[in-house]
């Protein structure tokens, strides 16, 4: 497996921080995985996006002291000029751990603002307290129907636009998911999880080939995030919808989960209800 150049902390013996550091904070560039899709970073990005990260592992002190444990949601736009590497960001939350803040307001604005710098873009974060994981935190299946129990018999499990296949010409609107997903990491080639959600708009799309198209990433290394651009770009080119929504729910990490998002339509707005594996 070729190694990500610059890919920071990941795949490294490191030491965890013990106060707040917003250095440990590793930036790679958006670019690398989008020139391999033949995105030009020119010009105006093909979809609408975000990424949808949840961490689930963040405490830090009172000004008396006291610990504090809560989680958080971060919403990083597609359109920023870089990623932030997950081992990266890990190291970053637990460098709050014996670090004193005010409140949660205090550490929810320190995030948004260290997130943002650092992806160089306008990053929202949502900090919730205990006493609000009931409303946040809804477990919820992917809408749409199943993919999974389709005949098939894969043969290839390295990327393959090739498999994707419209039927007829019938325009059909339709939300289908699986939950068979699976890449690997680009630097430890550890494996990634995910249900995957897509919603189109077109001509009707052969569900065994999607199925085996989506299975055939089960050897790819790469980025989540590049994953689903991938899958976008891949179903746009070769079926031509007139609408695509992509929308993937990686299982946790670390106590991190990444679910990426990517659309023609900016205006729909995901929702961040938690898989069942996440």
């Amino acid at each position: 497996m070729t190694k990500h150049s610059g890919h920071g902390p990941l795949g490294e013996k490191v030491n965890y921080p013990n106060q707040y550091d917003p250095s440990c904070l590793h930036p790679i560039s958006r670019k690398q995985g989008r020139d391999g899709l033949g995105i030009d970073a020119t010009m105006p990005l093909p979809f609408a996006g975000v990424d949808i990260w949840n961490a689930y592992e963040l405490s830090w002190l009172n000004e008396s002291g006291k610990p504090q444990v809560a989680c958080a949601e971060f919403r990083f736009p597609a359109d920023s000029p870089n990623i932030i590497e997950s081992k990266s960001l890990k190291l970053y939350l637990n460098s709050f751990n014996q670090s004193r803040f005010r409140d949660a307001s205090a550490v929810q604005q320190t995030l948004a603002e260290d997130l943002s710098a650092a992806s160089g873009a306008v990053v929202q974060a949502s900090v919730f307290t205990p006493d609000r994981w009931g409303e946040a935190y809804q477990i919820a299946k992917p809408e749409g129907e199943c993919l999974d129990d389709l005949d098939i018999n894969p043969f290839c499990y390295a990327p393959n636009a090739e498999l994707l296949e419209v039927s007829g010409d019938a325009v059909y609107s339709e939300i289908l998911y699986s939950h068979l997903l699976r890449s690997r990491c680009p630097v430890t080639s550890q494996p990634d999880w995910a249900s995957l959600e897509i919603r189109y708009r077109g001509t009707k799309i052969n569900r065994e080939q999607l199925l085996a198209y989506i299975v055939s990433f089960r050897e790819h290394d790469e980025f989540h995030e590049h994953c689903v651009e991938r899958i976008f770009s891949d179903i746009s080119r070769r079926c031509e919808p007139e609408s695509l929504a992509v929308y993937a729910r990686y299982t946790r990490r670390g106590g991190l989960d990444i679910n990426p998002w990517r659309s023609s339509d900016p205006v729909f707005d995901p929702p961040n209800s938690r898989g069942v594996r996440q």
